[in-house]
């Protein structure tokens, strides 16, 4: 499992976990049942506290993504698609809002935004 943690990032270490942990799941890579490395091996691997892996598996535990079990470990839970739709939304809502706050910056209208969202979509085709 590849974790990048970086320095310059504004997110602290565990969010940065957890969300590239979720990002996995998400896209398939990470699948029901899969067990995740342990806390304290996460931890040596990113040279980082086993508190800030712990913190982001309970973070991951709490949104329904993994569950733990004592002495036996964290494994990739079954996900609703539902939820997992909405991690989906909420991510791109997100990325949305940064969108147009940098096109209101920049002077970019909301039609004009809306053409090139279209655009990069697909050109107006869903799918």
């Amino acid at each position: 499992m590849d974790i990048i943690i970086t320095n310059s990032s504004g997110e602290p270490i565990y969010q940065q976990i957890s969300s590239q942990i979720k990002a996995l799941i998400m896209d398939g890579t990470l699948k029901e049942g899969d067990a995740l490395p342990s806390m304290r091996t996460l931890a040596m691997e990113l040279r980082i506290s086993v508190i800030t892996t712990k913190r982001a598996y309970e973070d991951l535990e709490r949104d329904g993504f993994i569950e733990s079990y004592t002495g036996k470990g964290s494994f990739v839970k079954a996900q609703n698609t539902e939820l997992l739709r909405e991690e989906n939304l909420r991510q791109t809502e997100g990325l949305l809002a940064q969108a147009c706050e940098k096109a209101r910056l920049s002077g970019i209208g909301l039609e004009e935004l809306k053409e090139i969202l279209e655009i990069i979509y697909g050109g107006g085709e869903h799918g």
